[in-house]
């Protein structure tokens, strides 16, 4: 039985190809290893890959939800849901970018509101784009996960991004190193210095899956695979869950 509210978690990123929607499968994984249940909503809107990365085969995605529910009033949200297995549902991002215009930031609030009722956790992957329906994401959620790899454009953007969360004195936040995506290795006291806040988790190089490839394929979350539970990557991201569930 889900809780009373759900827990709102963001996984986004401050640039592209940063391996956050890798990111917020393996913690869905996790998650529905917990029998915690959780959807997945692709705010990604423009260029969502979640139902396509698990090989869902969705009659509606997040566009047509927030059109009916413009036009006729929400009455049932299951229908536009796509399940995965038991604990992991999927609302995917719009099949046709052209629509995603004609979303309505106001009717993603009431949405990610409703969800809040229906799982444990709500799990939501978005761009790095920052925009009315990020921001209102973004205010709905208990926790944001930032992505980050060593370019150096996306340590700068995170040095940005950092310094107006601190305007805003808010610290809901967490940083995570992905370090199997890069090809220069930077230090992290070297990062750390640079961000001017240290990084809470990294995800290190030695955790590369060679045949991530073949699992995308296939439809599978690598966290669900049991030759993977106990990879370095796994047990990091399953750290960060526990402290954020406590």
């Amino acid at each position: 039985m889900a809780l009373k509210q759900a827990k709102v978690i963001t996984v986004t990123s401050v640039k592209g190809g940063t391996g956050k929607s890798t990111t917020t499968l393996a913690l869905a994984g996790i998650l529905s290893n917990k029998k915690l249940k959780t959807i997945i909503v692709d705010m990604d809107l423009y260029s969502g890959v979640i139902a396509a990365s698990l090989n869902l085969k969705a009659k509606k995605d997040i566009y047509t939800l927030v059109n009916d529910y413009m036009n006729h009033g929400l009455k049932d949200l299951d229908e536009y849901i796509t399940k995965y297995n038991d604990y992991i549902d999927v609302l995917p991002a719009p099949k046709d970018p052209r629509s995603v215009g004609k979303i309505n930031s106001h009717y993603i609030d009431a949405i990610l509101k409703k969800l809040k009722y229906q799982y444990d956790i709500i799990l939501i992957d978005t761009n790095h784009i920052i925009d009315d329906i990020n921001l209102i994401t973004f205010d709905n959620s208990d926790n944001i996960i930032y992505v980050i790899t060593n370019d150096l454009m996306d340590l700068k953007n995170m040095k940005t991004m950092l310094a107006i969360y601190k305007d805003m004195n808010l610290n809901n936040f967490y940083l995570i190193l992905n370090e199997t995506l890069s090809k220069d290795k930077t230090d992290i006291y070297t990062i750390n210095s640079f961000l001017e806040k240290n990084i809470d988790y990294v995800l290190p190089s030695s955790s590369f899956i060679k045949n991530m490839r073949k699992l995308l394929m296939d439809g599978k979350i690598i966290t669900l695979e049991k030759a993977y539970q106990k990879e370095k990557a796994t047990l990091v991201l399953t750290e960060m869950l526990d402290k954020i569930l406590k």
